[in-house]
């Protein structure tokens, strides 16, 4: 058994079946306990299980106002006059979680009774209670208080998605990043996927570099990076409906003419690009001069934004490989169109790839989820929005993961968040957010949704399926290269000025 913290008490709610409070012993610590911790105690039904909500600490000499206001008056200091010390004691309050028995988890039925031991929760109960994977499961950090890694299945975390959500600065790309390691990390024994990143920022191509200390460890093997600018859409894929989400000011005569031009194309050629559909939109002498001239403009429009071509680059199937990633780097490109274009196009394919069993398994990572999946705006400000939608709702069928990343949850689908099994929830401080987070995820609790907002930096709550109840996670070092792509403020001023001397320097020679 563990170190005993303390003893049951009875209050004026309590012991009960749902929660019970303890007086906490005096060990020597100056903390023996804390919020968020997790402890037991024996009863004759099996190891009951509680977390620590709250944490109170109190003294009577200190109980009335008046008279603590009249020795300080009188230039005397209570612990002058009395044992302070040995009056002084913190009191527990705990929220029952179940009694843990032959490895099973039941309800509470009956209380604790006043005077039964409270121990701190023993570590081999705890991973069997929580449902961690100590053999095989991705290792995010180590649980708060607790000398316990936190090992996560594969198939727990990401069988039913995850949502990673948190305030700028929070943590998100390390937290991420982690992630990201585990899952190249893992032996064909262990079970491995492909991984797909849109990278709106630029920030994981880090990860495809080779560290400079040998100390890391190098994923530069396992990673591919595309930038956007590279990115080409195979154009004898698409069907006139898929030109009606890029177009969304085509008329209804438009798609009605558009149809059969494209269903001929398809029939004569196995490549072809916008350029042949314009040619063959003008050559057609059934269609009317206005609708001709309009379609054309349309597709002019498609055909400068360089993504459609006759062949698909990089080839799509032939890229993903499991236990490797496909890193797509959207950085250079500042088109939201654009950029949601790309998304919807890739997502939609390797969607169907893997529906055909012609890929692996995946997870496709979507960072800035909300540019991609946004509540509440009209069809052509959400072009990807329908096919990130359908992961959510049908992928895990197939084995077509998506782990979707903001800080934004209020701005994200509902759709999207409230099918996400898993979430990992840095800090964050936005009322609307965090409302955002408790209407979509029936997971969080009250009680958690009040530690959210003073999460330490690195640190996250992690609910769902992929534990039995909600921990607090410190978020482990990473492995990889732990270079940046951004300079902080101080460095970006000094590097321009280092720059701007260097110039005036050469000029003056």
């Amino acid at each position: 058994m563990n170190e005993e913290i303390g003893t049951v008490i009875t209050t004026f709610k309590g012991p009960s079946s749902e929660k019970f409070s303890f007086v906490v012993k005096d060990n020597g610590k100056s903390a023996p306990i804390h919020t968020g911790q997790f402890v037991q105690l024996q009863s004759e039904e099996g190891n009951i299980l509680g977390m620590v909500l709250e944490i109170i600490k109190t003294n009577r000499y200190f109980n009335r106002a008046d008279s603590v206001r009249e020795y300080e008056r009188g230039g005397l200091s209570l612990d002058s006059i009395f044992p302070i010390d040995r009056w002084e004691y913190m009191i527990a309050n705990v929220k029952c979680l179940g009694i843990f028995n032959d490895n099973r988890l039941k309800r509470i039925s009956f209380p604790p009774s006043p005077g039964m031991k409270v121990f701190i929760a023993d570590n081999v109960l705890l991973e069997k209670f929580l449902g961690l994977d100590q053999k095989s499961g991705l290792l995010l950090g180590n649980m708060n208080f607790h000398n316990l890694p936190a090992c996560f299945n594969l198939t727990r975390m990401f069988q039913k998605h995850v949502a990673l959500l948190a305030m700028s600065g929070a943590g998100k790309s390390y937290t991420t990043s982690v992630i990201l390691e585990e899952l190249l990390s893992r032996e064909i024994d262990d079970g491995r996927v492909g991984v797909i990143i849109i990278d709106v920022h630029g920030e994981y191509t880090v990860l495809s570099e080779k560290p400079v200390n040998g100390e890391f460890k190098d994923f530069s093997d396992k990673i591919k990076v595309i930038s956007s600018p590279y990115i080409s859409f195979q154009t004898s894929l698409l069907g006139e409906m898929d030109f009606v989400k890029y177009l969304p000011e085509i008329s209804s005569v438009q798609l009605r003419e558009l149809g059969p031009i494209i269903s001929q194309l398809k029939k004569e050629k196995k490549h072809y690009n916008i350029s042949d559909i314009m040619a063959s939109i003008d050559s057609n002498e059934n269609i009317k001069t206005q609708t001709k001239e309009a379609l054309k403009g349309w597709f002019y429009k498609l055909k400068k934004s360089g993504l459609f071509g006759e062949s698909e680059n990089p080839n799509l199937m032939n890229s993903l490989k499991p236990g490797e990633a496909l890193i797509f780097d959207l950085s250079p490109t500042t088109g939201i169109k654009k950029k949601q274009m790309i998304v919807d196009y890739i997502a939609n394919r390797y969607f169907w790839l893997r529906k055909e069993k012609l890929i692996p398994p995946f997870v496709l990572v979507l960072e800035e989820a909300h540019q991609f999946v946004p509540e509440g705006k009209k069809r052509e400000l959400a072009i990807s929005r329908s096919i990130i939608e359908l992961y959510a709702r049908e992928g895990r069928k197939f084995g077509s993961s998506l782990c979707v990343i903001s800080q934004r949850p209020v701005k994200l689908s509902t759709t999207v968040l409230s099918q996400c099994g898993t979430n990992i929830i840095l800090r964050i401080t936005n009322p609307y957010d965090l409302d955002h987070i408790r209407e979509s995820s029936e997971q969080i609790t009250k009680e958690s949704l009040k530690m959210i907002s003073t999460l330490p930096i690195g640190e996250a709550l992690i609910v769902g399926n992929v534990v039995n109840f909600p921990i607090f996670v410190k978020i482990r070092p990473k492995k990889s290269n732990p270079k940046t792509k951004f300079l902080d403020l101080e460095e970006s001023a000094k590097d321009f000025e280092q720059l701007k001397n260097l110039d005036y320097v050469i000029s003056s020679k």
